[in-house]
């Protein structure tokens, strides 16, 4: 059962970072910490001084139906982001949940409140799951030399699993630029992703990541990081990481 996200929530970003969430509308309280909304922002104390994640502004999955004011109410499970496009760790440990559902309810039954934690009603198993989807890479660390342009070509594999899947996303951390890209349909000319596009059907999915020296090249000289997250279909997010030095 989802839980309300809160100000009180430990939000993390990948390298540890600490986030404050800043709510806008602050008139529903659980342990004196208001609860938050679609659009509500926050900051990130990141470490990761090559390229700071800095903030997030959070999302509805709009698998519920609690609003506050007309805004959507932001679930602990939801998927959400830093600016520079890598998945938030939350935890919440308060006692309110929302198994408010958008889809229509069965004749004679009515919808559970925002706020009880037991209900009659079950939600559907794609939204009970608890466990994030695991990701995998293999190689974590690749080496270019941009002054031999060796080696003429890198590959990177990785491997999602979850029973409920939505989607996944590339993200590349360039180092030098100190820019985030988008690389989940490739970067072309020269990173190339089979299968591209972010679409997940499968429990089980390989993609597979091809570098050729062209592109590693420009990249500059310095480190590179590649993130790859999964989404399960609840908001539940995994990801793994390759790092890329370009000498």
């Amino acid at each position: 059962m989802p839980q309300v996200l809160t100000t009180n929530a430990v939000i993390t970003c990948p390298h540890g970072g600490l986030g404050r969430s800043i709510s806008k509308n602050p008139i529903w309280l659980v342990n004196n910490g208001p609860v938050l909304v679609e659009n509500d922002t926050g900051v990130l104390s990141c470490p990761f001084v090559i390229h700071p994640c800095v903030g997030y502004q959070l999302r509805s999955m709009h698998l519920n139906t609690t609003k506050i004011q007309g805004q959507q109410v932001v679930l602990a499970t939801d998927f959400n982001q830093t600016f520079t496009g890598l998945p938030l760790l939350i935890q919440e440990s308060h006692p309110v949940y929302d198994d408010s559902l958008p889809a229509s309810l069965p004749a004679g039954l009515t919808a559970p409140s925002a706020s009880e934690s037991g209900t009659d009603i079950p939600l559907p198993p794609e939204l009970a799951v608890t466990r994030p989807p695991a990701v995998q890479v293999m190689p974590p660390k690749l080496a270019f030399n941009s002054s031999t342009m060796l080696p003429s070509t890198l590959a990177i594999g990785f491997r999602l699993k979850t029973t409920y899947p939505l989607k996944w996303i590339l993200t590349l951390i360039n180092g030098v630029a100190k820019q985030n890209l988008d690389a989940t349909k490739g970067l072309p000319p020269g990173l190339t992703v089979t299968p591209s596009g972010g679409s997940w059907r499968s429990p089980s999915l390989t993609i597979k990541v091809n570098l050729t020296a062209e592109f590693m090249a420009k990249l500059g000289v310095g480190q590179h990081f590649f993130y790859l997250t999964g989404v399960s279909q609840r908001g539940l997010s995994g990801f793994a990481e390759v790092k890329l030095t370009v000498t």
